[in-house]
């Protein structure tokens, strides 16, 4: 993992199936700073790639180190990925894991990799698509059979021997660097790393070294030196990480959008047209406005209601949302037997997968909801937070069921997705563009929200994602752009600095707040 000094700028994720392998630990990391800003545009589609980053050179050269100190370097930036070639080593035959066992086994050679799923994983990641990249223990000289998920990287950096060997893997690379080492200092820290990290004997690593690691070197290693856009030493770099990070970050800086003014400052009248007022357009689906749903949204809208009254109108609220929401599911007929010896025919749901994912923590008063219609439903969910200084959404947090973090199944997933108002959109809009990320079809995302702004962003969500049916109950005619000041922790206002926000009018305040607290 990465060295102390850089514990408190990230939160670090390790990727292992066994503590005890520690090589597996240190080689893929995950890295989360501060959020990772909108990668798409108005329409919906993604507007630029990660930037990815290839570092080759020889085995203990200090690729990985290399990798550490970018990312030390470059300081608080969107979510990085440290993906390691080694992951990707085939699965082994018994004969192949007896051999491996003996140091008899050449995995130095360009075969031993499974290039293209290597390419695969690595294509996924940079057009900003989930992956699951293969798990490989070192002690077992074996891939075992899970799969680590990963998803929302804006810089990836994949290390390895012979990651500049494969042109499908060079292809995929924005930056291409090649760590060039003493020979004599690969060896001593090959042989140290393998003693301590793996098991293995002095004479085993010499024995590997000269029959395979040496020769694979010379043969396949070094000469992809010629494709590197930038020769780093493998010891007393820091010129050149400086210069490397800076390059970096002035691709981050171009590749930044400004998204929320965007969706938030429409034409009211384009608005209008867009939401008409009837109960149903073409995806935007409104309950009907009944006395006894009048009713309710004026208990909820009652600053003065009692809290126990809040949750509870809340959560029948929810309930009868997600119920018309069910009605866009497909379903098949079924014929049962009944009590009475009778045959009758009935429905049933005709879907393969169907989860709830709720937008933190807006979307958990519709929770319940959602558990009382489907008692057994997985819920996963996703963290958008408003950036203070630019006021663009920042993707905080992803967990989502395994039926979506799996693009075979994702395909055939119902996603039920859950926050409690569409103002600006921002938050709605960055939650369905993770979901396609993963595979999700548009016409199988179902959004369900108490509260829908007019003039707000929810005509952008419509244009862009014409297919995701949005449920609502009620459709406020007001939206309106304030600012609240933000506070040192001590309570003292800052002097001049302010965040935009827009409120939902009349609305029901801070639906999240009042539910929980």
């Amino acid at each position: 993992m990465l060295g102390e000094e850089t514990l408190d700028l990230y939160e670090v994720e390790e990727h292992h199936q066994d503590l005890s392998d520690s090589s597996q630990t240190k080689k893929n990391t995950v890295l989360r700073s501060h959020g990772r800003p909108p990668w798409y545009s108005e329409d919906g589609l993604p507007l630029s790639n990660a930037f990815v980053i290839g570092i080759a050179g020889g085995s203990a050269s200090g690729k990985t180190h290399v990798a550490r100190q970018i990312v030390k370097s470059l300081g608080s930036v969107p979510t990085i990925v440290i993906m390691s070639q080694d992951s990707f080593y085939k699965r082994h035959t018994e004969e192949e894991m007896k051999l491996a066992h003996a140091n008899r086994f050449d995995f130095d050679h360009p075969d031993a990799i499974d290039m293209p799923m290597f390419a695969a994983c690595l294509a996924d990641l940079k057009a900003c698509r989930q992956t699951n990249i293969p798990i490989y223990s070192f002690k077992e000289h074996q891939r075992l059979d899970e799969t680590k998920y990963l998803y929302g990287a804006a810089v990836i950096i994949a290390e390895g021997i012979m990651a500049l060997h494969d042109p499908s893997l060079r292809a995929l690379y924005d930056l291409k660097i090649f760590v060039q080492c003493d020979s004599d200092l690969m060896l001593a820290r090959r042989i140290s790393r393998d003693v301590k990290e793996r098991g293995r004997s002095v004479e085993g690593v010499l024995e590997q070294y000269l029959r395979y690691v040496k020769p694979a070197f010379d043969s396949f290693v070094h000469p992809t030196a010629r494709y590197a856009d930038i020769v780093v030493p493998g010891s007393d770099n820091t010129v050149a990480i400086d210069l490397i990070s800076t390059h970096i970050r002035r691709q981050m800086n171009e590749r930044a959008h400004h998204f929320r003014k965007n969706i938030a400052c429409r034409p009211i009248d384009e608005c209008l047209n867009s939401v008409n007022g009837t109960h149903e357009d073409s995806n935007l689906i409104l309950l009907s406005q009944t006395p006894q749903l009048q009713g309710i949204y004026t208990i909820l809208r009652d600053e003065n209601s009692s809290r126990q009254d809040f949750i509870f109108f809340v959560d029948r609220l929810a309930t009868l949302l997600i119920e018309k929401a069910m009605e866009l599911l497909p379903h098949r007929p079924k014929v049962v037997t009944t009590p009475t010896d009778t045959q009758c025919y009935g429905k049933e749901l005709d879907i393969k997968n169907i989860c709830g994912v709720s937008i933190l923590r807006s979307g958990g008063p519709l929770e319940k909801g959602l558990q009382r219609v489907l008692s057994d439903v997985t819920i996963g969910s996703l963290l958008v937070q408003t950036d203070g200084k630019t006021g663009e959404p920042l993707l905080l947090h992803v967990m989502l069921p395994k039926c979506i973090r799996e693009r075979h199944f994702a395909v055939d997933t119902w996603v039920f997705l859950l926050d409690a108002q569409v103002s600006t959109g921002a938050s709605a809009f960055m939650a369905i563009r993770t979901l396609l990320d993963h595979g999700v079809q548009q016409d199988h995302i179902v959004f369900v929200t108490f509260l829908v702004a007019r003039t707000g962003g929810i005509h952008v969500i419509k244009r862009a994602f014409p297919k995701v049916k949005i449920i609502c109950g009620s459709i406020d005619p007001g939206l309106r752009e304030t600012w609240i000041e933000l506070y040192h922790s001590e309570g003292e206002g800052q002097h001049g600095t302010a965040r935009k926000v827009w409120v939902v009018e009349p609305g029901m305040g801070h639906i999240g707040d009042r539910y929980y607290l």
